[in-house]
């Protein structure tokens, strides 16, 4: 561990002991703790601070201690097939459900080629990626996405209706990381504004609008105005349609109604988490599928195939003054690299949280130099 400017780095193994003494703490099952903490440090591992530890007291921790997240998960399959199946969460951990639909998703592959899982009253199931990743892990490709509470306007509108909606991908490869597509349908996502909050940065022009179509860049009063509405983040392509901001609408769409309509769950402003003024529940709905590839071809190919494509996209031709051609994935294992001997680095803000919540809780026996 080491400091720089208030940043404290902290090992992996500290920071998912903590999470998951967290979640046991707040009266979430040992297995399923262990599952929450796993999803969360995923992200960390990675660089994608956004969906990580910096997320646990907002999105979680808050959320169980006001009654909206229930945490004993209880997983019921409502409607199945032979490569299908429907899950009513019943508002348990996010990660819980969805590790567990994507698992089913996964053993109906094995069986008929294809598995398929749509999921209705769910909660934040933390960094998409996580669960097509556990479909590589059985080679095969996963794929999922999740609605979320409205956030983005539609093109030419400015009324948040649509959550940020990741449509997530994951495949093998015969390189040391798999193609690792994780990306939200806007612009950019909530968790990265409050990251810039946290940093008492401004977010870029281009990022958020207001109630008038304006940019906005205060990363603290964002995060205010799309509670109240007066704000909404632009889809993926941007404002209008002169970048293309009409794709990201359709592509976070596309995820909404796969999101709501095969599950029957809820869907754009249902989604709030307020009623009459008041904390409710969310009620997201996610999908997962799993692709067995030796369904299609033999494993070995494939990896062949796809690296092939991978190591030609970034042997290509570059753009002046760039250094090289990154392909999806490859960024956060080269953060992974650099991460798994450093750990993962905390702000001030972030290490008060982390201060508050072990007194809280009455925690014990972390090894961080910050405690």
């Amino acid at each position: 561990m080491s400091k720089n400017r208030n940043i404290v780095w902290v090992d992996f193994a500290t920071l998912e002991k903590f999470m998951t003494d967290v979640f046991q703490g707040l009266g979430v099952p040992p297995e399923d703790a262990a599952i929450c903490a796993r999803v969360l440090i995923a992200a960390d591992m990675r660089g994608i601070d956004s969906h990580g530890i910096n997320r646990l007291k907002l999105i979680y921790y808050d959320r169980i201690r006001d009654g909206i997240i229930k945490p004993v998960t209880r997983v019921e399959v409502v409607r199945e097939g032979p490569a299908t199946a429907v899950i009513d969460g019943h508002n348990g951990m996010g990660q819980v459900i969805a590790y567990r639909s994507m698992r089913l998703a996964i053993d109906k592959a094995k069986k008929y080629g294809l598995g398929m899982v749509a999921v209705r009253n769910s909660n934040h199931y933390g960094i998409a990626g996580y669960y097509p990743l556990m479909a590589v892990d059985e080679g095969m490709i996963g794929m999922t996405g999740t609605n979320a509470r409205p956030s983005i306007a539609p093109t030419f509108g400015v009324e948040n209706m649509l959550g940020t909606n990741p449509l997530t991908f994951a495949m093998p490869t015969d390189e040391p990381f798999p193609f690792f597509l994780d990306c939200a349908t806007s612009v950019t996502q909530r968790g990265k504004i409050e990251v810039y909050a946290k940093a008492n940065k401004n977010v870029p022009p281009g990022w958020v609008i207001d109630e008038h179509g304006h940019s906005l860049t205060d990363s603290n009063r964002i995060l205010k105005d799309l509670v109240a509405g007066t704000a909404a983040l632009t889809p993926l392509g941007g404002i209008g349609e002169e970048t293309a901001g009409y794709k990201g609408y359709g592509y976070a769409t596309v995820v909404e109604i796969l999101s709501a309509a095969l599950q029957q769950g809820s869907y754009l402003k249902m989604l709030l988490g307020f009623q009459d003024g008041r904390k409710t529940t969310y009620n997201l709905g996610h999908f997962f599928m799993a692709v067995d590839i030796a369904a299609f071809t033999e494993v070995a190919d494939f990896k062949k195939t796809a690296g092939d494509i991978l190591r030609a996209l970034r042997t290509s031709k570059k753009m002046a003054g760039a250094d090289r051609i990154y392909t999806a994935g490859e960024k956060e294992y080269l953060v992974w690299q650099e991460r798994k001997n450093k750990g993962v680095p905390l702000n001030l803000e972030l290490q008060n949280e982390i201060r508050r919540m072990i007194a809280e809780l009455g925690l014990t026996g972390y090894a961080a130099s910050f405690l």
